[in-house]
This record gives structure tokens, sequence and C-alpha cells, in this order.
């Protein structure tokens, strides 16, 4: 690969690698050792999957920006009205900022939009929330490329792009823990957090669908889908998946989407199942929650 292909699609994902192990290593330490009874802590196998799907998803991401990369640069070059500047810290703030609400409205049609949700789903199928399960990612990401498409439009350097969106991916992972409580309320209001992020993993009726923010949890505040942690969730799907078979993780839902198409009867009702929400029926059928 070209020296120069490969700075437009580097990730600084790779470099945070150790690090990811090292923090997994110190909550392990910690979960064994805190004088609290409400930790769910850590479970060999789920922990394994988590990182085999993890590893997997770095191999996927790398096609989708190689892929996207063309597409990218073209846009940025010949139909950008205007050049974004990559060296001041103005434009570094923005694109974070941009980046981040790109990142919200790509999270909220992944729980909203079924065929999008049956990539999604499988960083939801762990029943444990811990720093493992932050690398527990879909090895679909297609439609968050979608999502990008703006953003070299709006005159940012496709390079910038992914670094940006590779830093926001590295700030979610240490929200995905049950060590760390409430942080100090102006923290709260602001940041997605531990608290606001166990919040969306949760399978509890008052929690679905909530807290899709990576960074910043004020989209939520602003869009009505944010909600503050009661209780410990219960984590996981709604039906639990009950299998740690990796590709029965990844492309399960897709299969039982196609089902539901091929079964239901007229365009309509096979439609719904592709594009409606998860758990979607005809009107005649009732609904059921997927996850």
């Amino acid at each position: 690969m070209p020296a120069a292909v490969w700075d437009q699609i580097h990730t600084p994902l790779l470099y945070a690698l150790p690090v990811f192990v090292v923090f997994m290593a110190i909550e392990v330490l910690v979960v064994r050792h805190a004088a609290r009874d409400d930790l769910r802590g850590y479970d060999a196998r789920d922990a394994r999957t988590s990182i085999g799907m993890g590893a997997g998803s770095l191999v996927f991401m790398a096609l989708l920006k190689a892929a996207s990369l063309v597409v990218f640069v073209f846009l940025w070059t010949y139909v950008a009205p205007w050049h974004v500047p990559a060296d001041t810290w103005w434009s570094w703030l923005l694109l974070i900022v941009v980046v981040d609400l790109a990142w919200y409205a790509t999270h909220r049609f992944s729980h909203r939009v079924r065929f999008a949700w049956a990539g999604h789903q499988a960083h939801h199928s762990s029943e444990y929330f811990n720093l493992s399960t932050a690398v527990r990612q879909k090895w679909n990401p297609w439609v968050e490329g979608l999502f990008w498409l703006p953003l070299p439009l709006l005159g940012f350097t496709p390079w910038m792009i992914y670094i940006a969106f590779s830093a926001n991916l590295v700030y979610q992972f240490f929200i995905h823990t049950e060590t760390v409580d409430k942080l100090p309320r102006a923290v709260e209001l602001v940041m997605n957090t531990p608290s606001h992020h166990r919040v969306h993993h949760g399978s509890d009726p008052e929690y679905l669908d909530k807290n899709y923010g990576g960074i910043l949890i004020v989209w939520d505040r602003l869009f009505g889908t944010f909600a503050e942690e009661r209780q410990r969730p219960r984590y996981g799907l709604t039906t639990p998946v009950d299998t740690h078979n990796v590709f029965r993780l990844q492309y399960g839902e897709y299969a039982k989407m196609i089902a539901d198409v091929r079964a239901a009867r007229g365009l309509r009702a096979k439609l719904g199942h592709v594009f409606g929400p998860p758990g979607w029926r005809p009107t005649d059928t009732p609904a059921v929650r997927q996850g």
C-alpha cells in the first residue's frame, strides 16, 4: 500500500490497542478486589468472544476506510466549496464536534432501522459491561460510511476525518465500565460518561433507545433521547442470544431478518422488516422488541 494512501487511512486505534489491554487488566484487578456486590465483572469466555470480535472489526473497518477514501478524496477535491485548514486548533475542535454529531445520527439510525440494527446489535449482545465489551464491535460497518459523506463536502480533509472518528471511538472505550460511578454534575451534564453509557447498554424498558452520544451527551439532551441512570441496568439484548459463536453474533440477526422478509405477505410487510425498527411486525401481528 503506498505511503500516501496509508497516511489517509492510518488510525490511532492501532496505537491505542496496548493501552486498551493494560486498562482491561487494571479493571479485572479492581473488580476482583472491590468491596461491592453490584459489579458483574468479567466472564472469561464472554471477554474472549468480545476481543475476538474486536480483532475482526479492525479488518472490516480498514476495508471501509480504504473503500471510502477514494470517494472522500474526490468529494473534498472537486465538490467541496471550501477546504477547512488542517493546521489550526479550531478546525480540529470543530471537526470533533461535527463528527460526534454524525456519530449520534448513525448510532440512532442503527438502533431504529432494522437492517442497520442487524449489524450493530453484535455490540450489545454481551450481558456483561466492562472494557472488553467496548471492543465487541460489528463486522458490518458499512452504514457508517453514509453518515461520513457530508464531512468531506463540508471541507474537512479526509485524513482528519478518520483520525477524529478514531479519537471518538478511543474515548468511548473508557466509558464501558461499571467501576466508575457518576462523575461531577458539570461533567455528567455535557459529556458521555460511564453512567450514561450503562443506560445505553441496558435492556430495561425505560433504558431502551437512550443515550446515543459518543463523546458528548448534549445531543441526547437536545433531541429527547436522554435517560438518567436510576438503577444498574440489565445488560444485553431483550432476547438473549445465548451463544459465544462470533458468526451467529455477527450475522444471526441478518438471517432472522431475511427469514421474516421471505415469510411476509406483500411489499409493505417485506419493506417493514428491513426498514422498520427492530421488532416491527405488520399491524395484525404483535410487535416483539428484538434489542
